[in-house]
């Protein structure tokens, strides 16, 4: 079994916000594939699924991002799942707008979600989503990632959105360094 985790906040208020691209990515998977988030548990929203021929558990954490860790903790005890099989969808402040980047391992880079994840092992896979940096010096980083998408961003992951699941569907069949070799670009 894997652990496909989309990292965002609650509530409607957050639906859009850059920090919520990782719940964006799961809800588009699930209305491609005619499923929804309909059941509660390890205080998160989860779908469980297929893909190929594994077992992935999506999950929604529901305790706001600077608590995540706690939600997939549960999940990957209760389910018996190493970090190693955990894929984590999140935004980054380090890649450009409108372009995502995979990886293994690595730090938190000031992200508290990702923060509150490492106390298990830096091992899981991410799809980095990338926002940018805040337009002028002055604003802060808290006030960027909790405002919304812009309209040509939402636009732009809208269309990229096929080429991010195929990036996913890659490495939780195994095939995590061909994702990265295909889907790693710069821009």
């Amino acid at each position: 079994m894997k652990i496909l985790v989309g990292l965002g906040n609650p509530g409607r208020e957050h639906l859009l916000n850059r920090h919520n691209l990782g719940f964006l990515v799961l809800d588009a998977w699930a209305a491609k594939h005619g499923e929804s988030f309909r059941k509660k548990e390890f205080r998160a929203e989860i779908l469980r699924t297929k893909m190929g021929a594994e077992d992935v558990l999506l999950l929604k954490p529901q305790t706001y991002m600077n608590h995540s860790g706690e939600s997939i903790h549960e999940a990957m005890s209760f389910h018996k799942v190493a970090i190693e099989d955990v894929i984590v969808v999140h935004d980054e402040l380090d890649i450009p707008p409108q372009s995502f980047r995979l990886k293994r391992g690595g730090g938190h880079g000031g992200h508290n979600g990702l923060r509150s994840i490492l106390p298990m092992g830096d091992a899981f896979f991410r799809v980095r989503m990338g926002i940018g940096r805040p337009p002028h010096p002055g604003m802060e980083v808290a006030d960027f990632v909790l405002g919304n998408l812009t309209k040509d961003d939402l636009d732009f992951w809208q269309k990229e959105m096929d080429r991010v699941h195929e990036a996913i569907e890659l490495a939780i069949s195994g095939k995590p360094e061909i994702a990265m070799n295909q889907f790693n670009r710069k821009g």
